[in-house]
């Protein structure tokens, strides 16, 4: 089964310090893929790799076999990958349904009529006039464009029942943390991407809620949604996960199903500074 997701040799330096070094992974179709380890690890700046916020020294990453560790944010994320973030972020002034919407951006095209030009410095000012020109008189493309959008932020919030569908209308400053989470992981599903990264989408919440956010992941997996995810928490990463990689300074130091690197000696000491072995 070709590859979502597949990235070989990935490395990246801050300052002479080697955040992540030779890192080499796939994900496949459905599968969901976590990434676990102790802090500092490269957990994160793997992710961040991937998404295109950081740039990597060296190694490929390709999504459906087209390479895009070069590519600009805003073409990685066209090009099928929606994340998440370890410390959330939502637009704190707009609604809602305004926040989700945001993640739909990279599916316009009635509204974005020279959506090309926008990724050429010299002409971006002709797309955004031709922007500003539907906006003000919207074509029927624009108008059957605006519904289409209005449906699918329904259908997103939907999956997080009255959690969110009651307070679509509402400004995300005056939701709970755990709903601004919820918020961020609608905006990220909006676009229906080929790949989600999640970065510790659970982290704040208590029990219940990260149960309730696990169900609604492991429905995503059964609509066959790929997922690279980093999260600390072990309970629901050993549920959720196809496979597991483990980082610790920069590297991977194992990978397999959750129940082979649950016994993986060198994962025991990542974590626990010793070989179980020596704790007996």
């Amino acid at each position: 089964m070709t590859a979502v997701l597949s990235v070989t040799g990935l490395r990246r330096a801050f300052a002479g310090v080697v955040a992540v070094d030779d890192v080499s992974f796939e994900v496949r179709p459905g599968e969901v893929v976590s990434v676990i380890g102790p802090n500092g690890s490269g957990k994160t700046t793997t992710l961040n790799l991937v998404s295109g916020v950081l740039r990597a020294d060296a190694g490929t990453i390709e999504l459906d076999g087209r390479r895009i560790e070069r590519a600009s944010v805003e073409r990685i994320v066209e090009a099928g990958i929606a994340r998440t973030f370890q410390n959330g972020r939502v637009f704190a002034g707009l609604t809602v349904a305004r926040n989700v919407e945001v993640g739909l951006h990279s599916t316009v095209r009635a509204a974005r009529p020279l959506r090309r030009l926008s990724h050429l410095p010299l002409l971006r000012w002709v797309s955004l006039l031709a922007e500003l020109a539907v906006a003000l008189v919207p074509t029927p493309a624009a108008r059957r464009e605006r519904r289409r959008l209005a449906n699918e932020v329904d259908a997103q919030l939907a999956r997080f029942s009255d959690r969110l569908t009651s307070r679509r209308d509402d400004h995300a400053y005056t939701l709970s943390y755990a709903n601004r989470r919820r918020t961020e992981i609608a905006r990220a599903l909006a676009p229906r991407p080929r790949l989600l990264l999640l970065d510790e989408p659970t982290a704040g919440m208590n029990p219940t809620e990260t149960a309730e956010v696990l169900d609604q992941l492991i429905e995503l997996k059964a609509a066959g949604q790929a997922m690279l995810l980093v999260e600390h928490k072990l309970d629901l990463v050993m549920t959720l996960s196809d496979r597991v990689l483990v980082m610790d300074d920069g590297r991977l130091i194992a990978q397999g199903t959750p129940a082979e690197v649950r016994n993986d000696p060198a994962v025991i000491e990542a974590y626990l500074g010793r070989r179980r072995e020596r704790s007996r």
